[in-house]
């Protein structure tokens, strides 16, 4: 989802710069919500678990596809299903692109060893430097974020009027463990951030599990409600768009947030940074990171699915007050 709500700020910024460009966004239907109000972009829905599983199903998608006249095809994924269809449309004669995943890169600042601690090219910018490949140069400075959108009635019957409040968004999970804030910690944050009546936060996630566990963030706090379970994902987007921040683990809730403009606080675990996946034009402070000079193999992982014995509680180093800070940087 996150490498998804990447692409948007990069849209975004190519419809603005190139008027006469049409764009088909091309990904899973759950997503298109995220591209709805950008100019002169369509949505195709694939279907990789269905009509289009399988090779058979590539031919079928590419078929789709191909009456569609498209003069170019940026791939941003650089997978196996996309690497079929870009190759099938550079044999007809399209100009084609890729992203460069810089996994050699990757791989050298995460190894345990002869690790090479260095910022690599956010992945923003390599997803614009496909489209520069196209011959449509981005410049990802000078973009305009959407209005904030405007909260309908079903919205509104679970937040209530924003009035003078502060409103804070929190996704205190990922899909991995070793990316999760820990949960006594992550309930300190909730605790002191809710003492101030001016605030009012709402926990994101997904699942019984994770809709269980922020419940017992909210504990009996009218100020923390749990917003998991009561709206779909295009709701979601509209409260997004109208926080003042968002507190995210190195997640998919961080980047939607950054391409709507909103200020981003992110926690990093085992990930970090210099991967090149923060969140979109927000400042360098705003990533919390584990303390390296106790942990100094971090990163040991680019998308935190490798387990390192001794370092599960890397975390810890991240103290709650100093998160907290942070968070009442975008507080009036």
């Amino acid at each position: 989802m996150g490498d998804v709500a990447m692409v948007v700020p990069v849209l975004r910024a190519l419809t603005a710069q190139h008027k006469h460009v049409r764009v088909t966004v091309v990904s899973r239907i759950f997503f298109k919500p995220f591209f709805n109000d950008i100019p002169r972009v369509n949505f195709f829905a694939a279907e990789p678990k269905g009509r289009h599983k399988g090779f058979l199903g590539l031919l079928k998608l590419y078929k789709e596809l191909k009456v569609l006249h498209f003069t170019g095809v940026a791939d941003l994924h650089n997978v196996i299903r996309s690497k079929v269809i870009t190759k099938l449309f550079e044999l007809k004669g399209k100009r084609v692109a890729t992203v460069n995943k810089a996994r050699e890169q990757r791989a050298a600042l995460v190894r345990p060893e002869n690790k090479v601690f260095e910022p690599l090219t956010p992945v923003i910018q390599r997803y614009a430097d496909v489209f520069a490949a196209l011959n449509l140069p981005i410049d990802l400075t000078a973009i305009s974020f959407p209005e904030k959108e405007e909260l309908s009635p079903d919205i509104l019957a679970n937040t209530g009027d924003k009035e003078s409040n502060n409103w804070i968004g929190i996704a205190p999970f990922a899909k991995h463990r070793s990316k999760i804030y820990p949960t006594a910690l992550m309930q300190q944050v909730i605790t002191t951030l809710a003492t101030n009546p001016n605030n009012k936060l709402f926990l994101f996630g997904a699942g019984r599990s994770e809709i269980q566990k922020l419940r017992r963030f909210s504990g009996n706090n009218d100020n923390v409600i749990v917003i998991a379970g009561k709206m779909n994902l295009k709701q979601e987007l509209q409260l997004i768009s109208n926080l003042d921040v968002m507190l995210s683990m190195d997640s998919g809730n961080a980047h939607i947030a950054a391409m709507y403009g909103v200020n981003v606080v992110t926690l990093w675990g085992a990930t970090h940074p210099y991967a090149g996946f923060a969140p979109f034009n927000q400042p360098q402070e705003n990533q919390l990171v584990a303390d390296r000079e106790k942990y100094p193999k971090l990163p040991t992982s680019v998308y935190g699915d490798k387990k390192v014995a001794g370092y599960e509680d890397a975390m810890l180093t991240i103290k709650p007050q100093k998160v907290v800070n942070t968070v009442n940087k975008y507080l009036k």
